[in-house]
């Protein structure tokens, strides 16, 4: 774990806690780029935007797509609070990331060590790096202290 990575999993955990505030599920995720500059930084807006596929990690690719002009985003890397589904995983590899860095592991739901291996699985047509663990007491006990409250 290196400090970039504790700088950035610090920004997206700032992210997860907005969504907090507003009733959301606490995610968030960041995307940098190959010189190191913020592309993208989202939360979770599956009830606002009333739209299962509003997580951290989609929402934050659109907008890097956008800003970039290219589904593809070569080079960059992402960091997320939270190990992402099979869902997010799959868009990461078809967005060609370089790297996902994750805050906890998902024991529920991760797709990109815990219960599946999208990001680096040899039978797709893209690998990326994983580095997970940051920050990673942080990032569960967002989670937990969030659905101990919703009990």
């Amino acid at each position: 774990m290196s400090e970039l990575d504790e700088k950035w999993m610090w920004r997206a955990i700032g992210l997860a806690r907005e969504a907090e505030k507003v009733g959301e599920v606490p995610v968030g995720a960041v995307i940098i780029d190959a010189d190191g500059k913020i592309l993208a930084a989202a939360s979770n807006r599956t009830i606002k935007n009333i739209d299962p596929t509003a997580h951290a990690e989609i929402l934050a690719l659109r907008i890097a797509a956008t800003r970039l002009g290219n589904y593809r985003l070569e080079g960059t890397t992402v960091y997320t609070t939270i190990e992402p589904c099979a869902m997010c995983a799959g868009a990461l590899v078809n967005a060609r990331v370089a790297r996902v860095v994750y805050g906890a592991p998902d024991e529920r739901f991760g797709a990109v060590e815990t219960l599946f291996r999208v990001c680096d699985n040899r039978q797709l047509n893209h690998r990326m790096q994983i580095t997970g663990g940051v920050l990673a007491d942080n990032c569960r006990k967002i989670m937990q202290d969030f659905f101990k409250a919703r009990r």
